[in-house]
C-alpha cells in the first residue's frame, strides 16, 4: 500500500507529466523513479492508479473481419471434433487452419485494397473472428443456462443418489487389521485393477437424500455396490420416524434420481408406486437437477468424512453410528445460505397434512419387490417359480390354468408374492408360502393313503360348474342333476330349439341371376388295354347269355383283331360285333339246308 505523501507526490508527477511539453516526459519520469527509488515500469504502474486515463479510441475497424462465417464454421468444426471429452483440444486454431487450406476447405485469407495482395490471415485474427462469430470453441461449450427449480413445503421433494468413497473400504476379521481402511495410492490405481476388484465387495457406498426444500441431509452408508436392494432399504430407513434430532421422515410426494440402472429398478418403482410416490429420473448428463443432493455429497466429503482418517470405525453399523450423530448436528446447526435458517428449523414447519406417515419397514419391505413373471396355476393349486413350488390356494378367486402374476421378496427366501389388482384399481401383493416337503419330496401337508383324505375347497370355477349342471337339467341338487343325467334327458327338460331362429327366420325368394356357360372341356382319360385273356373273360359270359358259343376260333379271331390289347371301352362294342355275326351265319346254315 502506498502512504497518503507518496500517492500526492505520484498525483503531482502526473500532473506535470500532463501538462510537459512533447519530448519533456521522459525528464520528468526519469527524475521522480530517482526520488522516489523505483524502477520506470513500477511509476508507470503507480501513475495509472492514480490518475485517471482517457479511454483507448476505438479502431475504425472493430468488429470487421476478412473471414467469412462459413470458413469460420469449418475451423470451429475441426477444433470441435479434435476435442476430448475431458476437453482437452488436441487442434490449435493455426494447425486446423492449415490442414483445411491443404484440403481446399477454407482459404482465410485478406487482399489488401491497395496493391492486390493477398495475404493469410494470422492466427491471432481468426481467434478473434470466431469469438466475433460466436463460434469459437470456449463458446461452444459454455454451460447451457438453467431454470431454478422450486419445491413447495417439505416433504414435496426428496432427491436421493449414490455414491462411492473412493478412499475407504471396510475389512473385517482379515489378517491386515479389521475396521475402515484407507485406500493407498500406490496399491489402488487404475494401473492395478486385481487389487481394485479384490476389494470390490468391500468397497464403501453412500446413499445421500435431501429434502428439497429445507435441504435437510440424510445420508447412511452400505457395502457392496449400487443395487435396487440398497437403494430400497435406504429410502425405507429414511421414512421411518427415529425419534430425537433426527427429525426428517415420512413419505415424499415426489422423488427425483438419476437414471441409473439400480435406481430404474423394478423393487424402486414397484415401492414408490405402492406409496404414491411420483419417481423422476432426470437426463443422462444432467447432474444439476439433483443439485440439491449432489451438494449435500460434496458437504459429506468435506465436513464429516475426513474426520474417519483420525476416528476410524470397526464395522458398518458403528460408520452409520457416527454417520447419524453427525447428520443430526450438522442439520441442526449449519444455516443453509439459501433460506437463512437451519434445515432442522425449517423442516420442522411442516404441517400435518404434508406430514405423510410411513408404514413399517416390513410392510414397505412387502411393497418393495421385483418385477412379477406369468405363472400357470398347477391343477394342484401352487405355482412355479424360481425353481421353487408357492401354495396359492389362499390366494382369492385362484382358478386352476389360469395366470397369476408372481415376484419375489428379497427379504423372505421361504414366501414370494401374487401381484392382484383391487377394487381401486391399485396392485394388491399377496403372500404365498413356499411348498415344505419332506424327506421323500412328499409336500408336508400332503394327505396320507389310508390315513386322510382331504380336498381343497371348490375354486369360484367349480361352483359355477356345479350352480350351470343344476341349471342344464333343471334340478336344485347334485344328486338330482345326476340322476336326469343318467336317464338321459334332453338339456333344459327338452325346451331349446337349437333351430328355431332358423324356422322363424322368412327367407326372400330370389330371382334367378343371369350367367354364362363355362368353357369347360371334360379331360379325355386313357386307360390301359386289357389282355386277351382278361377280355374273353368278360366277353365270353356275355356272349353266351345271349344265347352264342365261345370257341377257339372266337379267341383267335380276338387275338387277331387287337393283336396289341383289346381297349376297356369297346369290350361292349366287340359283344354286339360276335353276337351278331353268330347269329348270321347259323341263318345261312338253315338256307342251305332247306334246298
Amino acid at each position: 500500500m502506498m502512504g497518503a505523501a507518496k500517492t500526492e507526490r505520484l498525483v503531482a508527477i502526473a500532473q506535470a507529466a500532463r501538462c510537459a511539453g512533447h519530448g519533456k516526459k521522459g525528464e520528468i519520469y526519469d527524475a521522480a523513479c530517482v526520488e522516489l527509488g523505483m524502477s520506470r515500469q513500477t511509476l508507470m504502474r503507480k501513475l495509472k492508479e492514480v490518475s485517471v486515463t482517457a479511454a483507448r479510441k476505438r479502431r475504425c475497424d472493430a468488429g470487421r473481419t476478412s473471414l467469412g462465417r462459413d470458413e469460420a464454421a469449418q475451423i470451429s468444426a475441426a477444433l470441435v471434433e479434435s476435442t476430448r471429452k475431458n476437453g482437452k483440444r488436441l487442434l490449435a486454431v493455426g494447425d486446423a487452419t492449415q490442414i483445411l487450406r491443404y484440403n481446399s476447405m477454407v482459404r482465410a485469407e485478406s487482399v489488401n485494397p491497395a496493391t492486390g495482395e493477398i495475404r493469410p490471415l494470422s492466427e491471432s485474427t481468426i481467434h478473434r473472428a470466431l469469438r466475433t462469430y460466436r463460434l469459437h470453441p470456449d463458446q461452444l461449450t459454455a454451460p447451457a443456462p438453467v431454470t431454478e427449480l422450486a419445491s413447495r413445503h417439505p416433504n414435496h421433494v426428496w432427491q436421493i443418489d449414490a455414491s462411492l468413497c473412493v478412499l475407504y473400504y471396510l475389512r473385517n476379521g482379515s489378517k491386515g487389521g479389521s475396521g475402515l481402511q484407507v485406500m493407498p495410492v500406490d496399491q489402488f490405481n487404475k494401473n492395478k485393477p486385481k487389487n481394485l476388484a479384490r476389494i470390490a465387495a468391500d468397497r464403501v457406498w453412500s446413499y445421500e437424500i435431501t429434502d428439497h426444500t429445507s435441504g435437510w441431509i440424510y445420508v447412511q452408508y452400505v457395502m457392496g455396490a449400487e443395487s435396487g436392494e440398497n437403494l430400497c432399504s435406504v429410502l425405507i430407513d429414511a421414512m421411518q420416524e427415529r425419534g430425537g434430532a433426527d427429525v426428517m421422515h415420512g413419505v415424499p410426494k415426489i422423488l427425483m434420481l438419476d437414471a441409473g440402472s439400480a435406481n430404474t429398478a423394478a423393487m424402486t418403482k414397484n415401492l414408490c408406486r405402492s406409496l404414491g410416490i411420483e419417481m423422476i429420473v432426470h437426463a443422462p448428463g444432467n447432474a444439476r437437477a439433483t443439485g440439491s443432493v449432489e451438494k449435500a455429497r460434496d458437504i459429506i466429503e468435506r465436513s464429516f468424512e475426513p474426520g474417519l482418517k483420525f476416528q476410524p470405525v470397526e464395522d458398518l453399523d458403528a460408520l452409520n453410528e457416527a454417520a447419524r450423530k453427525w447428520r443430526m448436528h450438522h442439520n441442526f446447526t449449519a444455516r443453509h445460505s439459501r433460506h437463512g435458517k437451519t434445515r432442522s428449523a425449517l423442516w420442522m414447519t411442516i404441517t400435518a397434512d404434508q406430514l405423510i406417515k410411513a408404514p413399517s419397514v416390513e410392510v414397505c419391505r412387502a411393497l418393495a419387490v421385483a418385477s412379477p413373471v406369468s405363472r400357470v396355476v398347477t391343477p394342484k393349486l401352487r405355482v412355479p417359480f424360481g425353481g421353487r413350488e408357492y401354495d396359492v390356494s389362499t390366494v382369492p378367486n385362484v382358478i386352476v390354468g389360469e395366470k397369476l402374476m408372481v415376484t419375489r421378496n428379497p427379504w423372505r427366501d421361504d414366501a414370494a408374492q401374487i401381484v392382484l389388482v383391487g377394487d381401486d384399481g391399485r396392485e394388491v401383493y399377496h403372500l404365498v408360502a413356499e411348498v415344505a416337503r419332506d424327506k421323500y419330496g412328499y409336500a408336508v401337508d400332503a394327505a396320507t393313503i389310508g390315513e386322510r383324505y382331504s380336498r381343497h375347497a371348490d375354486t369360484p370355477a367349480q361352483t359355477a360348474a356345479k350352480e350351470i349342471e343344476m341349471l342344464v337339467t333343471g334340478t336344485h341338487s347334485l344328486d338330482e342333476a345326476a340322476a336326469v343325467r343318467k336317464a338321459r334327458a334332453l338339456p333344459f327338460g327338452g325346451k331349446l330349439d337349437p333351430w328355431k331362429h332358423i324356422d322363424d327366420t322368412q327367407l326372400p325368394e330370389f330371382l334367378p341371376r343371369r350367367g354364362t356357360a363355362h368353357d369347360l372341356v371334360s379331360q379325355r382319360v386313357e386307360l390301359p388295354p386289357l389282355s386277351h385273356v382278361e377280355a374273353a373273360r368278360l366277353i365270353k359270359p356275355r356272349i353266351e347269355s345271349a344265347g352264342q358259343e365261345w370257341s377257339a376260333q372266337t379267341f383267335a379271331w380276338l387275338q387277331q383283331r387287337f393283336a396289341e390289347g383289346v381297349p376297356p371301352d369297346q369290350v361292349d362294342q366287340i359283344v354286339e360285333e360276335l353276337t351278331g355275326q353268330q347269329a348270321g351265319r347259323k341263318a345261312v346254315l338253315r338256307v342251305v339246308n332247306a334246298e
